[in-house]
């Protein structure tokens, strides 16, 4: 997911991050939608399993959470890499400024790495939406 930039490795120099700074912000508000969208989908399925309608959508609403969840989580690795690497920078204050795109990079992969279906669990709206469908199906 790590996006373009061109490669400033070597040089020497300020840098400022107003730029990248301005671009996670988009991505925060980004997450935001991801969340209403889970909302939507925690709705929608609720709805077919209160209306009794087709196992099948509502096996489809938990595939679309289970996505939902995997692009919440990684986009906030994304953007937790993205900090880690600014606030690397502005720390280490390097005389030649270093690849921000690897830094990113490494961050990012290092923390895709540590996924896993525990993170599921930690998942408040994922956790709140199979609470609620088990709830509905005991009714």
């Amino acid at each position: 997911m790590p996006g373009r930039s061109s490669s400033n490795s070597g040089s020497t120099g300020f840098i400022s991050f107003s730029n990248i700074e301005s671009a996670l912000s988009s991505l925060k508000n980004f997450q935001n939608c991801i969340n209403t969208w889970m909302d939507t989908a925690s709705s929608v399925a609720l709805d077919l399993v209160e209306t009794q309608t087709e196992v099948s959508s509502e096996y489809s609403m938990d595939k679309a959470m289970v996505e939902f969840v995997m692009m919440d989580r990684e986009l906030n690795h994304y953007v937790k890499a993205v900090q880690s690497m600014i606030n690397h920078v502005k720390e280490e204050r390097p005389e030649n400024i270093p690849d921000l795109k690897l830094l990113v990079e490494k961050k990012f992969l290092a923390l895709q790495n540590k996924n896993s279906d525990a993170d599921f669990q930690n998942n408040e709206k994922f956790v709140q939406f199979k609470q609620q469908l088990e709830e509905l199906k005991k009714q």
